[in-house]
């Protein structure tokens, strides 16, 4: 029987691992499937705020239509654990580069489906219906997906370097996000808002299917990782890595998941409540808000990078605990900021997601780590897509709710809990380094 390690502890490492890929392949690949991934991911959020409430939930109250377009948003974070599962149990069965292959389809196929989705108007009920469906495939396919390209990177890292490989498919989010409020801002710059209604929305669903096929070329190019092909010669795979997780590894699973609360607290704040908090509430233009997400974006991906270095340095516990209590004390001025001007506005997009970056960068190495390789796929898949049903799924709702009942403070107060929860559940997992 394996005991249980807390998720900022280090995994077993391989000693003598043979270099199959090349660094520049394995980094490319790993951050190439994520950052369509979450393109696809990000364009539906994009797409939740400014069109779905329109096009999918007519209603006479505003409020109401977003809160049910931000519904079915939820329903991915409810998807990716099954996702998780499903793909985590091939990975560590079959191995990493099918599983990942898998993965992006699923969640490809699910993007380009809901550019071609037809509206309420057209169909009444059956549309929302068919959008909760595509939107549970996304899930479905990026519970997959993540695991696997956190353990393509770290599981061929060389020693001392975890963090920094570990930090590549975790800037795919930066990078996705930019992209996809890019597509939007230039739509939007180019048509009218009309337009933009009526069909010029569905491009960047219907367009990612090009970048589906650069994301496949470059994973069917690169081989299997040497920790996985040594679990195999070793037999020290395991029939059902599920079932291994929930019995033996049951202390990494629950602190793992609130380790991570936080960081995806904090980004959808961040990101789609803020969106939907300058369009609906603010009345921004829909351009201005996107310009504020295409530089908040920027800062997430400037601090991801700084967030691996250091946490090679310094060790990731040390970043994640310095980081934690730093969205703690920034939830204290998000109702100043939301309140104050556009300026005030850009600050608190910058300064969110510059936090991002730094709990985002060493956030998958570190809840990948406790985990031996048998079940690394799995239990990092789970524990990673559990943390995104209790602090990103209902995030946005939540915050919706919170600022039109009780007001913007209390929206600030629920980002202060999960930082603490957080704070506590690391320092829970002892003192040993990732």
């Amino acid at each position: 029987m394996t005991q249980a390690i807390s998720p900022l502890s280090p995994a077993p490492s391989s000693q003598n691992k043979t270099a199959l890929n090349s660094p520049a392949r394995v980094l490319l690949a790993s951050l190439i499937g994520t950052t369509i991934e979450f393109f696809d991911f990000y364009v539906y959020a994009t797409a939740a705020v400014l069109v779905f409430p329109t096009l999918f939930f007519p209603s006479s109250d505003p409020t109401s239509a977003v809160l049910q377009s931000f519904a079915t948003f939820s329903i991915a974070f409810f998807a990716r654990p099954i996702g998780a599962i499903v793909f985590g149990h091939f990975g560590d069965r079959i191995g990493r580069k099918v599983t990942l292959v898998a993965a992006l389809m699923t969640m490809g196929v699910s993007t380009v489906l809901i550019g071609f989705l037809p509206s309420y108007a057209s169909i009444g009920v059956a549309a929302p219906l068919l959008l909760a469906l595509c939107r549970f495939g996304q899930g479905f396919g990026l519970g997959g997906e993540w695991g696997g390209a956190v353990l393509l990177a770290t599981e061929n890292a060389p020693e001392g370097k975890r963090s920094w490989y570990g930090m590549f498919p975790q800037l795919g989010a930066p990078v996705g996000l930019f992209l996809s409020s890019s597509v939007f801002w230039l739509l939007l710059h180019f048509i009218s808002q009309e337009d933009f209604i009526t069909w010029g929305w569905r491009v960047p669903f219907i367009a990612s299917i090009v970048l589906i096929g650069i994301g496949m070329w470059v994973r069917l190019s690169i081989t299997e990782t040497a920790e996985f092909s040594e679990a195999v010669a070793k037999h020290e795979r395991v029939a059902v890595p599920v079932v291994e997780i929930f019995k033996n590894h049951k202390r990494s699973l629950i602190l793992g998941t609130f380790v991570a609360l936080a960081t995806f607290v904090l980004f959808y704040i961040g990101t789609a409540y803020l969106l939907s908090y300058n369009v609906k509430v603010l009345k921004i233009s829909f351009l201005d808000a996107l310009l504020v997400q295409i530089v908040a974006s920027v800062f997430f991906g400037i601090f991801c990078p700084i967030a691996g270095k250091l946490s090679d340095i310094f060790g990731r516990r040390t970043v994640l605990v310095a980081t934690t209590v730093g969205i703690g004390l920034f939830s204290f001025f998000l109702p100043t900021l939301l309140t104050g001007g556009i300026t005030e506005i850009y600050i608190f997009a910058a300064l969110s997601m510059a936090l991002m970056g730094m709990t985002y960068g060493p956030i998958g190495t570190a809840l990948a780590a406790p985990f031996p390789t048998a079940v690394r796929y799995t239990g990092a898949s789970i524990t990673f897509n559990f943390a995104g049903i209790f602090g990103a799924s209902l995030a946005p709702y939540i915050a919706t709710w919170l600022a039109s009942t009780y007001g913007l403070a209390y929206v600030g107060y629920y980002m202060a809990v999960a930082a603490l929860i957080t704070l506590v559940c690391i320092l829970l997992s002892g003192n040993e380094e990732i």
